[in-house]
């Protein structure tokens, strides 16, 4: 029978995963730290397949000096690194750019024009939040604007994209 959860916690600067028996104690943890990659002041991103690596070590780690099997587990949560964003083949799993990281401010041109056109409210009605570059929004279609491959894939219906608990979701599910 099943009596652990696994947390997975993919956050800014590394990867964790903890195991929680049912009482909530912890049962087993393993982190592992990631690059960090500034191509130019205010650009952050991290390299969405060291995160992917670094989440199956974290889990095969803390799996392993706990004792428990990976079928023991009822349940796995994720919470990540708030809006970090990445896009990639729906096919194949690899990433068309790095992931362009929550904190980095490359779109600040994009969020000016939907302003400019729009006010700084303008999709608020809709969404509840105001043109930001922290969003995960404007970082895709920077993307899109940036890499014809992963707009050629958009146009075709072959990318995914998201922020990173999809992503490690998208390779936890097959």
């Amino acid at each position: 029978m099943a009596g652990y959860v696994g947390a997975i916690d993919q956050g800014t600067t590394s990867t964790r995963f903890i195991i929680f028996d049912h009482a909530g104690s912890i049962k087993g943890v393993a982190q592992k730290e990631h690059g960090q990659i500034f191509p130019r002041p205010g650009w952050v991103e991290h390299d969405p397949m060291e995160i992917w690596e670094n989440t199956q070590e974290v889990i095969h780690t803390a799996l392993q000096k706990s004792g428990i099997n990976g079928h023991d587990l009822a349940a796995i949560g994720i919470t990540n690194q708030r809006e970090t964003t990445v896009l990639w083949d729906r096919h194949t799993g690899v990433p068309y750019h790095n992931a362009i990281v929550w904190q980095c401010t490359r779109t600040d041109r994009i969020c000016d024009e939907l302003i400019r056109d729009g006010g700084m409210d303008r999709f608020r009605d809709r969404t509840g939040l105001p043109v930001a570059t922290y969003f995960a929004g404007p970082k895709i279609k920077w993307i899109l604007d940036n890499n014809s491959e992963a707009k050629t894939a958009a146009e075709h219906g072959d990318a995914c994209f998201g922020t990173m608990e999809t992503w490690v979701i998208w390779w936890l599910t097959g």
